[in-house]
């Protein structure tokens, strides 16, 4: 028998908003995870907001919307307040009833500002990482580190002189200038953006093109690939060796550990300082016309192959904060606000790993 194509709405609806969830759906057990998190954060959140006044958004749920937003790669708030009108699951995993009203997305940006005035990032993250421990899930022995570029949210067309001089004829349109950079040498000593003038220009590997951009640095444990330290810096040539230092001493460990890495930690300044904090330095040997700093007594060790194969799961953690989550350009300025989007991010990728790891009751 043939069904009618009824187009009346039904006024009611009688199926609750968390039986429309699959109970084998992924977000279910992420969701666990991060209200376990977010719990432990209640504190830190009443430091925050003032105790009188009118009520804003639960920063609870103002952060669920967030990890909503980089798991399902929403490239904009706007987008995200969109979403979330129509989709049950987005509702679910916030805190909406199907009846609530969704945020204006200028109060849900103005509310996400004053998250990102403290450490409540760090603070998630560091809840995460804490379940992981304590499901056993991390090594306390050997680590990788690595660094990848993070895109500028600023054109070249910003990138100026500081002292205001300019060697460009006026400008043909000045909304949007047709700017030449022939002959004009530039340097982060001499230019500056006016957009975003933390960042920096520069350029990772010969042959590629110098970019408007930060450098952002991750320490993973070896047993599982997830993230023990994230950390957003300016860019330069010696950031990676000295914040791969900073990230092994906030750690904070006593026991002796290797640390895997790529050609770019094979410099004597580096080798040096990570014997010194009793690590061994199990990075990729650079022989081209130089002599490496890493010597045959780490090289001829079986772990340092083993190092070798696994330091190349840190490339899967740049890949999915990249693609998923949206962090190959950044879509907020300053080194604070890129940091803070950045470690927020990683914190979103060791749920995504855990959630596959830890025994879901």
């Amino acid at each position: 028998m043939r069904g009618q194509d009824a187009q009346q709405a039904q006024m009611f609806s009688y199926v609750a908003l968390e039986d429309r969830i699959p109970a084998d759906h992924p977000l279910r057990s992420m969701r666990m995870m991060a209200d376990t998190a977010l719990r432990a954060m209640s504190p830190l959140f009443d430091r925050l907001y003032a105790p009188t006044g009118r009520d804003s958004i639960p920063p609870e749920r103002l952060l669920r919307a967030l990890l909503v937003q980089a798991l399902y790669s929403i490239r904009s708030e706007r987008q995200l307040m969109e979403q979330m009108q129509y989709n049950l699951l987005y509702r679910w995993f916030v805190g909406l009833n199907i009846d609530d009203p969704v945020w204006d997305v200028t109060v849900f940006t103005k509310n996400r500002d004053r998250l990102l005035q403290g450490e409540v990032a760090s603070a998630f993250f560091e809840q995460v990482l804490a379940q992981a421990r304590a499901a056993r899930l991390l090594s306390a022995e050997h680590f990788t580190v690595d660094g990848t570029l993070i895109e500028a949210w600023a054109s070249h067309k910003s990138f100026k002189r500081k002292d205001g001089a300019t060697l460009q004829d006026p400008p043909d349109d000045p909304g949007n200038p047709t700017v030449n950079f022939h002959r004009e040498k530039r340097s982060n000593a001499t230019h500056q953006s006016t957009t975003d003038p933390e960042c920096r220009l520069f350029k990772k590997t010969k042959g590629s093109p110098a970019q408007l951009c930060y450098l952002g640095h991750v320490l993973m444990e070896n047993r599982h690939g997830l993230i023990v330290k994230p950390k957003v810096t300016q860019a330069s040539g010696t950031a990676e060796p000295e914040t791969a230092l900073e990230l092994v001493q906030a750690i904070g460990t006593n026991r002796r550990i290797t640390l895997g890495g790529d050609k770019k930690y094979d410099t004597r300044d580096f080798v040096d300082g990570a014997r010194s904090l009793n690590v061994t330095p199990h990075v990729a040997q650079n022989d081209t016309n130089r002599r490496s700093a890493i010597d045959r007594r780490t090289t001829s060790h079986p772990g340092y192959a083993l190092s070798m194969r696994k330091r190349k799961r840190v490339e899967e953690i740049f890949g999915w904060l990249k693609t998923v989550a949206l962090m190959r350009k950044t879509r907020h300025r300053g080194t604070q606000r890129v940091d803070w989007m950045f470690t927020f991010a990683a914190a979103a990728y060791n749920l995504t790993r855990m959630r596959n790891l830890v025994p879901t009751r």
